[in-house]
């Protein structure tokens, strides 16, 4: 159950990752390929520790591969749909929300759960 938990908040935390870039168009990112970048990162979330290699990967391959409003939107809205009805700690989520500065990469918003997708550009 906790791993379930952390795994959906780390994929909310990753999908405000990729929400930061460029113009609008048509989502081609899918859910499966957010939850298969960001699964590396779900003991990290859960735990603590020291960030996978594997996981900051993920984060900027998921990153660069939204390249639209609408890649991040669609990023956002998977991530949230991930983390619903899961509960978390404040432990979790601060872990899950520096993930981006501990991976190198540099969003230009707060990640939480309360993330409006709809005003990620």
């Amino acid at each position: 159950m906790a791993s379930s938990v952390v795994f959906k908040l780390a994929c909310f935390v990753f999908a405000c990752i990729v929400v930061s870039s460029a113009p609008k168009a048509e989502a081609a990112i899918q859910c499966g390929q957010v939850v298969r970048y960001l699964t590396p990162c779900i003991s990290y979330v859960a735990n603590g520790g020291t960030v996978p290699a594997e996981c900051c990967s993920g984060i900027k391959s998921l990153y660069s591969l939204a390249h639209t409003t609408a890649d991040r939107q669609s990023v956002c809205k998977c991530l949230k749909q991930a983390v619903s009805g899961v509960p978390y700690t404040a432990f979790n989520l601060g872990l899950a929300a520096g993930l981006p500065n501990k991976c190198g990469v540099n969003i230009p918003y707060k990640i939480s759960p309360s993330t409006n997708c709809s005003n990620v550009k």
